[in-house]
């Protein structure tokens, strides 16, 4: 069995659910705290692509004040500044994304990781 991988940040209630559903159906993931152990660029565009997402802007908080601060959802801002700002503020990440092989989920709503049991 292939093992899940989830980013995940524990003061996040829905990856708090989205941890709870994967151990309720036998999944004991590997855990990054993204927010201790922030990704890197490489990690981030993989991750991207796993996700099949078409932008960066995809896989960000956009609610987020920092998001909004920084203007990130202007639409000059280029894909490497997207990726630049989440390398260096992962709390910009959206959470929880799992990650099974070649194939990852945003846990938004958290029922999106069965996708990857089955």
């Amino acid at each position: 069995m292939t093992t899940i991988t989830l980013y995940h940040n524990p003061r996040c209630s829905k990856s708090r659910e989205t941890l709870a559903l994967l151990e309720s159906n036998g999944v004991q993931p590997n855990i990054i705290k993204y927010l201790e152990t922030p990704p890197s660029a490489d990690t981030l565009t993989a991750l991207k692509d796993k996700l099949g997402i078409r932008s960066f802007r995809d896989m960000m908080r956009t609610k987020e004040a920092d998001y909004k601060t920084a203007q990130l959802g202007d639409a000059s801002v280029t894909e490497a500044q997207l990726l630049d700002a989440m390398v260096n503020n992962p709390k910009l990440i959206e959470r929880p994304i799992a990650v099974k092989a070649e194939r990852a989920v945003i846990g938004r709503p958290p029922e999106n990781v069965l996708d990857l049991l089955a």
